[in-house]
């Protein structure tokens, strides 16, 4: 057996083993995207936003199961076996390669679906709905006011019918304790819009998430040549392997 063979024997084993943790890393980063798209879902329009991380969850699930077939394959050198794997590796490679061009593409959708969207949700506006009870969790949460600024709120109905001159009171700075959320008192304000918060927000799971595709799809491509090296190479010498069964 020489040293091709024992090498590709090694990083398919080390792939194998390693399929579990990247089960576990992939449902977490596909569940940490959902929820924090979840926690957003007022500002997104675009639901298919969410492809990217279903994908990501869908590709986790069958990870304890290829991990299986890998170690079972490698061990008795099965032809067989090791086709299988190599198969379920390139259809995982294509899934892993498209999610990454899906969350590029929608990387840079945030930006105007955040803006359109917020803007909508901020014009309804009333103090009292559900919607409103987001819109102050937001404001309160990043420390902003206002879709761009605090001007913004000058444009809604809200401010129209209060007819005092001020915004919503999630717009006052945490340290101030007398905020009347008076525009005439800007100081006591966040004057920050939301907007460009969230999408940064947003913008950063994403890239954090296509950047952990991105490493999964390298340690797959190079599984592929190792199954591809261990296969050609047990052809060409006509070795037996030292375990028959199932996969031989």
């Amino acid at each position: 057996m020489d040293c091709g063979v024992i090498t590709s024997k090694t990083v398919l084993l080390l792939l194998s083993l390693v399929f579990w943790a990247a089960a576990a890393g992939l449902s977490y980063v596909g569940a940490y995207v959902i929820n924090t798209y979840k926690n957003y879902d007022h500002f997104l329009q675009d639901k298919y936003a969410l492809l990217p991380a279903v994908i990501i969850i869908c590709v986790a699930v069958v990870m304890f199961i290829i991990g299986l077939i890998g170690c079972c394959a490698t061990i008795r050198e099965s032809r067989v076996g090791l086709g299988l794997f190599l198969v379920i590796i390139l259809i995982i490679f294509v899934a892993e390669v498209s999610a990454f061009v899906l969350g590029f593409i929608y990387r840079e959708k945030v930006k105007t679906d955040v803006q359109s969207t917020m803007r909508a949700v901020f014009h309804k506006y009333d103090g009292k709905s559900a919607e409103a009870d987001v819109v102050d969790y937001l404001q309160e949460q990043f420390q902003c006011c206002g879709v761009n600024n605090y001007s913004d709120w000058t444009t809604t109905p809200w401010f129209n019918s209060t007819g005092n001159n001020s915004v919503p009171m999630s717009c006052c700075k945490q340290d101030i304790k007398n905020c009347t959320g008076q525009l005439s008192e800007p100081q006591d304000l966040n004057t920050e819009g939301c907007a460009p918060k969230v999408e940064l927000g947003l913008q950063s799971v994403l890239s954090y998430a296509m950047l952990v595709i991105l490493g999964f799809a390298i340690i797959k491509f190079f599984g592929m040549m190792s199954v591809c090296v261990l296969t050609c190479k047990r052809e060409d010498s006509g070795y037996q392997p030292l375990y028959s069964g199932v996969f031989a």
